[in-house]
């Protein structure tokens, strides 16, 4: 398997910051921001949450709602406000879900999901 990026425009109030690029990764929970992109977009933590890294870290982090739009599809979404040494955006199943895309991993690709009542 390869890895997956994608570009979506980000959103909070009246600013907007086209041109993120996101890893795709269907193994996170929420999305995360480098802490670049998030105090630009003026985006504050409204709690903090325990996350846990791959290899078995446990931290804290602030987490926010953020607006995004993908593939011409528009929605908000949780996102963990990344700190010093969280460089890279990505983008998670929680937000993934939240605008009926899944990841195609043999393709390398977004697709529609099916949705089930």
């Amino acid at each position: 398997m390869g890895l997956t990026y994608i570009v979506a425009d980000l959103f909070a109030g009246a600013e907007e910051l086209k041109t993120i690029h996101f890893l795709v990764d269907s193994g996170a929970s929420y999305s995360l921001l480098p802490e670049c992109v998030w105090k630009k977009l003026g985006l504050s933590p409204r709690r903090t949450m325990g996350v846990v890294l791959a290899d078995g870290t446990r931290l804290e982090r602030g987490v926010s709602d953020c607006g995004i739009r993908l593939n011409g599809i528009e929605g908000c979404t949780p996102v963990v406000l990344g700190q010093q040494g969280d460089d890279e955006p990505l983008l998670g199943a929680v937000t993934l879900e939240n605008l009926g895309f899944v990841l195609d991993p043999f393709q390398r690709t977004l697709r529609p999901m099916q949705v089930r009542l």
